[in-house]
């Protein structure tokens, strides 16, 4: 697994002061299903609903988490540095993706160079996958899916801080 960030700035770096943790040696040894998406960490990926429904069949097995989000959205900057460090500190044992919605790809490439993460996001500009979600409400919202691909619960709105987002992680996707 290699993960490389060009450019990666210090605009909105949060509890990392401009940095990000260490990917590759926190997701060294990853099982090969979490290790495949991280192969694809920071980018935005095509493909729509159809896509999207097919990386969660190649999850089976694996609690997956969900992230909706926007670069144009002030909540989703603020709660980024927390999912950078859940992902370093759960994703061997629980998939990270992202959903980028209605969002432009400029936009959505300056954002991720400015909040680097390991996993890759969806292009969602009309909602659709947002709506398999059901999380049409706002931005952000967080989804997670237990290991049998079944949603299980949906978080509506920003994390206020790295521990309710710990605390749901390991409510909604350690536990099963």
């Amino acid at each position: 697994m290699l993960f490389s960030v060009v450019g990666c700035g210090s605009s909105g770096g949060g509890d990392y002061g401009g940095a990000h943790p260490d990917y590759n040696r926190a997701l060294a040894g990853a099982p090969k299903p979490l290790a495949r998406v991280y192969d694809q960490g920071n980018q935005v990926l095509a493909g729509g609903t159809g896509a999207f429904e097919a990386r969660l069949r190649s999850l089976r097995g694996h609690p997956v988490l969900v992230n909706k989000w926007a670069s144009w959205c002030q909540p989703c900057r603020q709660e980024f540095p927390l999912l950078q460090k859940a992902a370093a500190r759960y994703g061997k044992r629980v998939a990270f993706l992202g959903v980028d919605s209605e969002d432009s790809d400029a936009g959505a490439r300056t954002f991720l160079g400015e909040y680097p993460v390991p996993y890759p996001s969806y292009s969602d500009p009309d909602q659709k996958i947002a709506e398999l979600l059901h999380a049409t409400l706002g931005f952000p919202a967080t989804a997670y899916f237990d290991p049998s691909g079944k949603l299980a619960f949906v978080k509506q709105g920003q994390y206020p801080d790295l521990a309710a987002l710990e605390a749901d992680i390991r409510r909604h996707a350690l536990t099963r």
